[in-house]
């Protein structure tokens, strides 16, 4: 589908809209100008609600004249019509490469909304088993969170799934995809544009809100996929949540906590200390982000779990 046919797709969501189907369309989004064709899509940092759709992240965009690569499609096929109407108030090129960067649900839920619009969706393969296992749960909790705003939305999975890396290129443009290994999800990918200094790190990079150390998470395989990222030595850094922005700021967020939180629960478990004690110790260091209240303590017995088993 070309971008010619906006217009019409516009008029369709609209009218669905007035039927009260849908919320409001971009609005939570905040449309961020990168470098020169190359956009962050910065979402809440709040959890998932009917008014974001799901879209509690940071989604990127590259547009070239032979079209787009949309990084990440959106937390519900409602979602993903609100990134498509952000994406709109920059550019009339069609998306035509959609990529996951993981298996949390705003990282693929929206896949189908870009198929049908004729997009081809990328994976890595653990990705994709992450959201084969972990799908239904989403879909469960997202109706809990969003309600109405989840009609519609179905599975699907990319149509293109790669091992460790995949490279693609559209309009001149080059984008490496590397899955360096498991982070905040087990299959979280990164997306280097050279060309523009860009990398898209997906969940691997969290700016101005604290990470989220889950069952599924693994600590100490994060920090060295940071660190692969790192290696780049990117101008620019789109993370997964939070607007784009240096290198040492997303050390700052990402690395410097994951490497405090394991060093103080080592020493604690080191020291005799229980799992039941470990949400007390300090990371006031990190208070400043946000979320800290509510993730804090949880993410320090989740890497307490971690280490009994390294």
């Amino acid at each position: 589908m070309t971008r010619s046919a906006a217009p019409l797709r516009r008029f369709a969501l609209g009218l669905v809209m007035a039927c009260g189907a849908l919320p409001a369309l971009a609005g939570p989004l905040e449309v961020q100008r990168v470098t020169d064709g190359v956009y962050a899509l910065v979402g809440p940092m709040a959890q998932r609600d009917p008014d974001n759709l799901g879209n509690n992240a940071t989604f990127g965009l590259i547009v070239t004249d032979s079209g787009a690569v949309l990084i990440d499609p959106g937390g519900s096929r409602a979602g993903a019509a609100m990134i498509d109407a952000a994406i709109d108030t920059v550019t009339d090129q069609p998306v035509r490469t959609v990529i996951n960067t993981g298996g949390q649900d705003h990282r693929w839920l929206g896949n189908g909304y870009w198929v049908d619009q004729g997009a081809t969706v990328i994976a890595s393969a653990d990705a994709v088993a992450d959201q084969r296992t972990r799908g239904s749960v989403q879909l469960s909790m997202l109706r809990q969170l969003i309600g109405d705003g989840l009609d519609g939305t179905e599975p699907v999975h990319a149509g293109t799934v790669f091992e460790d890396a995949h490279t693609v290129s559209l309009g001149g443009v080059t984008l490496q995809i590397h899955h360096p290994g498991p982070a905040h999800t087990p299959g979280d990918s990164y997306v280097w544009v050279p060309q523009k200094d860009t990398v898209f790190t997906g969940d691997i990079v969290y700016v101005g809100r604290l990470l989220g150390v889950m069952d599924h998470s693994h600590a100490g395989a994060w920090i060295d996929a940071f660190d692969a990222v790192a290696a780049l030595d990117p101008g620019h850094v789109v993370p997964g949540h939070g607007p784009a922005t240096t290198l040492d700021r997303a050390r700052a967020d990402t690395r410097d906590y994951l490497v405090h939180l394991r060093r103080i629960v080592r020493d604690h478990m080191d020291a005799g200390g229980s799992i039941t004690e470990v949400g007390d110790l300090d990371q006031s260091a990190f208070s400043h982000l946000l979320q800290f209240e509510a993730l804090a303590g949880r993410n320090a017995q989740q890497v307490c779990t971690e280490l009994e088993w390294e």
